[in-house]
């Protein structure tokens, strides 16, 4: 990783701690904009820095809550890397929709399987709504914002990607 990919890295994740601390209200916990960063670093500098920042972006959120579902935490910061590096993946191949929408599922309704059996079916139930408009708002705040940070980019980060 060169010292301007490392800057960079730190950048978003820096972004992803702002966005963190912006909240809305929401039907279970509130609606962060802590992923959209992680967004635009997968798109922009690869899936690899794209997942780093979307980890740590939703374990900055989950700090600046008082982490309120304890160490399931990690798992949650485990789940954002694996979908943003998607996204990152399939938005390198210009399948920027389909990154997209698959990211908006996934995140919504995958994502928290998991609590269904750490926790209950209708904390499942509950927790849709909310994940259903955080990730369309972070999904589409990035698709607008990353053809308009592409110049500032130099093409030979854009073009690697970076791995984890």
């Amino acid at each position: 990783m060169t010292s301007r990919l490392l800057s960079l890295l730190a950048l978003f994740s820096a972004l992803s701690a702002v966005g963190a601390a912006v909240k809305i209200p929401a039907v279970v916990g509130s609606v962060a904009f802590d992923v959209f960063p992680a967004l635009l670093a997968a798109a922009l500098l690869g899936s690899g820095v794209g997942a780093i920042v979307g980890a740590l972006g939703h374990l900055l959120s989950a700090l600046i809550s008082g982490f309120p579902l304890g160490p399931m935490h990690v798992l949650i910061a485990i789940e954002m890397a694996l979908l943003v590096f998607l996204f990152g993946v399939l938005y390198k191949k210009n399948k920027k929709n389909t990154a997209g929408i698959l990211f908006i599922l996934l995140n919504t309704f995958a994502a928290p399987l998991p609590f269904i059996i750490l926790m209950s079916k209708a904390f499942y139930v509950a927790l849709v709504p909310s994940l259903l408009i955080g990730s369309m708002i972070n999904t589409v705040i990035a698709i607008v914002v990353i053809p308009r940070l592409r110049s500032l980019f130099k093409q030979d980060l854009m073009n690697k990607d970076v791995r984890l």
